[in-house]
């Protein structure tokens, strides 16, 4: 089990309780738990609210959540690995571990249908698939879009495919645009690097993942099913009352989504890109891992190669039901904010930071010497204003003043 044990300390965390329990008490989230680190000290852990709120069972730090795209940080973890190990390249072509990853079809700019391409010019990469740059969109909330409509044809986001089943109906549909000259955030993109890894290390993702991460750093309950034993620390899923007023009061319970019996049994596709459950305690123990001052899963350089922008110099990042995140970059497994943004931006210079759809995020900033885990489970919690009230508070705490006091 992860030590969740605290370093004494002075810290006053008001702010960030009072600004969780307001949403919590409006309905906005069923509740949340965090875990503020300064350095790899823990000053705080607390939790607030439900893990499930008909049955009024109060949110502990051992309860598990849905962390879906969170998961891209171990698949990139792993491959980092496979890198420092000289069994794989940064910039090697991907076609030379999945030969019919190459010779794809590019929608050519302003396409209004996936018929209108022009040959691929420049290879994919592992890095492009690590930053997001390879040409393969998330098929998700591009509705209209021909991209999304043949996603959904050919089934790529489907549970019911193995990876090397998904990649090869993936390598049929278009790329967004030619590898390395645009950012589309794409899951199968890290699926796809899944796949390779898979190939390289001749097992499946999730045994890779255990072997390499997971029984390393004692993380008992991460994994791609909830065991049957766990199933009552499992917590609820709920959706807001309103997409497009996501302040709007009122959650509704969505437990069978994405679909029916979702984590509670093995599928055949295992998501490198978004299929991962975990607790607290257990992301505090991947988090601590990645910063300098103790044992980690990566050497030194490979921590700073990992936390640096990889894009092309004025290239973003940013979603089609977002817009753009002002001031950011993207590395080696997450997105990097290259300079502070004015106003209520989720992140703040030098943060290298991800999350997942239902609200769970982990960061970590070395200029400022902090790191933070923050779970809840309402959907599309990660791109839901309630990120810029939780880095508000956030930046009303002193962490690092506070360490040692």
């Amino acid at each position: 089990m992860p030590d969740l044990s605290l370093k004494p300390n002075t810290l006053d965390t008001s702010p960030l309780r009072n600004a969780v329990r307001q949403m919590v008490d409006e309905q906005i989230i069923p509740g949340a738990s965090w875990a503020l680190l300064q350095g790899r000290e823990l000053v705080d852990v607390q939790c607030v609210g439900w893990a499930d709120i008909e049955a009024r069972t109060a949110l502990r730090t051992d309860h598990i959540f849905r962390i879906f795209s969170n998961t891209k940080l171990v698949s990139s973890v792993c491959a980092l690995q496979l890198i420092e190990s000289g069994k794989l390249g940064l910039d090697d072509p991907v076609a030379r571990y999945l030969p019919q990853v190459q010779n794809l079809q590019v929608l050519r700019a302003g396409a209004s249908s996936i018929e209108q391409t022009e040959a691929q010019r420049n290879p994919i990469t592992i890095r492009h698939l690590l930053t997001h740059s390879a040409g393969f969109t998330l098929g998700l909330f591009d509705n209209g879009s021909p991209l999304y409509a043949a996603y959904t044809a050919y089934g790529v986001r489907s549970a019911e495919k193995t990876l090397e089943q998904m990649i090869d109906v993936l390598v049929k549909i278009p790329l967004m645009f030619q590898p390395g000259t645009g950012w589309e955030y794409s899951s199968v993109a890290t699926d796809m690097l899944s796949r390779v890894i898979e190939v390289i290390e001749g097992e499946r993702i999730d045994r890779v993942m255990s072997r390499r991460v997971f029984e390393p750093l004692d993380m008992a309950d991460t994994g791609f099913v909830v065991p049957p034993g766990a199933v009552p620390r499992f917590v609820a899923f709920y959706a807001g009352a309103s997409e497009t007023e996501p302040w709007k009061p009122g959650l509704s319970r969505i437990d069978q989504e994405p679909y029916p019996g979702a984590y509670l049994k093995p599928m055949p596709r295992v998501s490198g890109g978004g299929g991962l459950v975990s607790t607290l305690g257990d992301w505090v123990a991947l988090v601590r891992a990645l910063i300098p001052g103790g044992p980690t899963l990566l050497r030194a350089e490979t921590l700073a190669m990992m936390m640096q922008n990889h894009l092309p110099a004025g290239q973003g990042i940013g979603f089609t039901n977002t817009g753009p995140y002002t001031g950011c970059g993207h590395g080696l497994a997450g997105a990097i904010a290259i300079g502070d943004v004015p106003g209520d931006a989720a992140y703040r210079a030098g943060e290298f930071w991800w999350g997942g759809a239902a609200g769970s995020k982990w960061w970590i900033n070395p200029s400022r010497n902090e790191a933070g885990v923050f779970m809840t489970q309402r959907r599309l919690g990660f791109w839901h204003p309630l990120s810029r009230r939780v880095r508000t508070a956030l930046d009303a705490i002193n962490v690092a003043g506070a360490a040692g006091r």
